[in-house]
């Protein structure tokens, strides 16, 4: 039978562990309806974007320049994102791990391979590797932009990514991050960013023959930049909104385990008071009894 003073002790400690996670799921519930807004506006924005882009490039040759350019993949970029902070379940582990993995299958014959960290945690665990980028633009913490999220802040980024893209210091960018789709579900998607994929053919339903001021490929090639950061910004909010509801979700689950846990402790410990008081009876009858013989 436990002593009573332990099992005290193990539910003050289970129960302050309790009000900790039920505290921090709440936070992250009001942290996901801010980013799940943000992230559900842009989608038909992006999705938008995405059929103009291929309407205007459906006739067009060689439109996408330098972004378009497709060369032998031997030097590969990954930008990883993830989070600043743990306690998300399995949220950065499903980051690192296909990262590893895209390496190891995908990219196991290239000649080098670099990974960007939006992240901290990312960030510590390639750091202490080769892919790990040491000097140029692209090297330094990028996870400060969680700080304060905006498409400023991202777009700064952005902007470092396809300058190295453009002067061929990299042959293909890839982005690894996690897409939400609710609070329990989220997905981890690897999506090429460059060189950018045209659609071959145009919309069938569209053949409307519009009018462009200006031309078709100097229209293009203004939005291409555009597409490009919007494609990364929105990687970006969705591996924001799916970190929020992995942490509540796992803040959810820890609560519950502590309320079932701190139930089994009550159990334990009424059962050893009991004891402990049934004991000291049969020891005061016993000395009675003693005491009368």
């Amino acid at each position: 039978m436990p002593n009573l003073k332990e099992v005290r002790n193990r539910i003050q400690s289970v129960n302050s562990t309790r009000q900790i996670t039920s505290a921090m799921k709440m936070v992250s519930a009001a942290k996901l309806k801010r980013a799940q807004d943000a992230i559900i506006k842009l989608r038909p924005y992006s999705a938008k974007l995405t059929d103009i882009m291929n309407n205007l490039s459906g006739n067009l040759d060689e439109v996408g320049g330098a972004y378009a350019e497709k060369r032998d993949a031997k030097r590969i970029l990954i930008v990883a994102i993830n989070s600043n902070r743990g306690l998300c379940g399995g949220f950065n582990a499903n980051v690192i791990k296909a990262t590893n993995r895209l390496i190891r299958e995908e990219f196991a014959d290239a000649s080098e391979v670099k990974i960007l960290s939006i992240g901290k945690k990312a960030f510590d665990t390639f750091k202490r590797t080769d892919y790990h980028i040491s000097e140029g633009e692209l090297s330094g913490e990028f996870y400060s932009v969680y700080d304060d999220l905006n498409y400023e802040n991202v777009s700064a980024i952005s902007e470092k990514i396809l300058k190295e893209f453009e002067k061929k210091n990299f042959d293909r960018v890839i982005l690894v991050y996690n897409q939400f789709k609710n609070a329990a579900t989220q997905i981890i998607q690897t999506e090429q960013l460059l060189p950018i994929e045209m659609s071959a053919e145009e919309d069938q339903s569209n053949n409307i023959d519009f009018l462009f001021e200006p031309d078709k490929a100097e229209i293009i090639t203004a939005l291409l930049p555009k597409a490009l950061k919007n494609q990364i910004y929105k990687a970006v909010l969705d591996s924001n909104a799916s970190e929020h509801g992995a942490r509540m979700t796992a803040m959810h689950k820890a609560t519950d385990n502590a309320s079932d846990l701190l139930h089994q402790l009550k159990l334990s410990y009424n059962k050893a008071r009991q004891a402990a008081i049934t004991t000291e009876i049969l020891e005061i009858v016993a000395g009675a009894e003693a005491l009368d013989g």
